[in-house]
């Protein structure tokens, strides 16, 4: 393993996580079972009769979702400075924080159009849609942040460390 490679392999500080299990993979966990959730309480308030606690339920959701992404990305930000500049794993978390960043930014404006809705009722569909084109390009971001872990390593455990969970153990 190059140094370029063993660099974005290893946290710059311990907030990010210990080496080999890094903070940012189960913090973005929140916003997007958060978002996921407020879109099927979207849905479902036009199903049911009332559906206006549903629609109340989503709004609480976005929010959820908007603070757990707000410490997936102070994470994810550490994660970015261990990557070396001008390189393509750089360039692609650039663009994984860029989408992010439009997704969150997406969602709050959603939930400012939802505190200045009317009485509790279903979701009117601009609002759904919203969240749909949200989480499609939530989509796209989660893509790249695949991509950046399975196959640009950044911030796994190198080969060596890895290969630790595949000896065998002789039978007693």
């Amino acid at each position: 393993m190059d140094e370029l490679t063993g660099r974005a392999k290893r946290p710059v500080t311990a907030l990010a996580g210990p080496y080999g299990h890094p903070a940012h993979p189960i913090l973005v966990t929140v916003p997007i079972g958060a978002w996921v959730a407020s879109l099927v309480f979207d849905v479902a308030s036009h199903v049911v009769s009332p559906g206006g606690f549903l629609a109340q339920g989503s709004v609480w959701l976005i929010a959820l979702g908007g603070l757990g992404a707000l410490a997936a990305a102070c994470v994810g930000f550490l994660d970015l400075f261990a990557i070396p500049p001008r390189t393509p794993a750089f360039r692609t978390g650039l663009v994984h924080m860029a989408l992010n960043l439009a997704v969150t930014a997406g969602y709050a404006a959603g939930f400012a159009w939802r505190l200045g809705a009317g009485p509790p009722g279903p979701v009117p569909v601009g609002q759904i849609v919203l969240s749909a084109v949200c989480l499609a390009v939530l989509g796209g971001s989660g893509y790249l942040g695949g991509k950046l872990a399975f196959r640009y390593g950044v911030r796994v455990a190198g080969e060596d460390t890895q290969a630790e969970g595949f000896t065998t153990t002789p039978p007693r």
